[in-house]
């Protein structure tokens, strides 16, 4: 039998505990995407199906996903940013936007502390990112 697989780092999501089922489906595939982005060594082997047919390649890793309430986005937000955590945000006000060039300006026109956060994706240590999510539950 194959032992599990121990990673070093880990990749989380924590979305606001108030959001429709269609915009946390929505905000996870935005957040992870910058984090497979910025960081293409996440990725492992391209998948091939019995008849050889190629698929995209995924993470290495498991995501786990998160939920909590306004405050507890804000003190992750402010503990990840401390640590040292790389970590890519979705606002409310990117449920109205379109496009990337959009979503840019929405965030770029906030400051850090008036961010209304509904959404953080997170990848770092184990150790720090747990320390960053304290407070949020495994989303159900």
């Amino acid at each position: 039998m194959n032992e599990p697989i121990r990673f070093d780092t880990k990749i989380a999501v924590l979305l606001r505990d108030d959001l429709a089922t269609w915009q946390r489906l929505n905000v996870t595939a935005f957040l992870v995407s910058g984090i497979a982005g910025t960081t293409p060594d996440l990725l492992g082997e391209e998948y091939r199906d019995a008849d050889d047919t190629r698929y995209l390649p995924m993470f290495r890793q498991p995501v786990l996903v998160f939920a909590g309430d306004r405050d507890v986005l804000t003190a992750a937000h402010d503990r990840a940013l401390t640590l040292g955590v790389p970590l890519s945000i979705f606002t409310q006000e990117l449920f109205g936007t379109g496009n990337d060039r959009d979503n840019r300006a929405a965030v770029r026109a906030v400051p850090r502390d008036k961010l209304d956060l509904v959404g953080l994706a997170l990848h770092g240590p184990r150790k720090a990112v747990d320390k960053a999510l304290k407070g949020a539950t495994l989303h159900r």
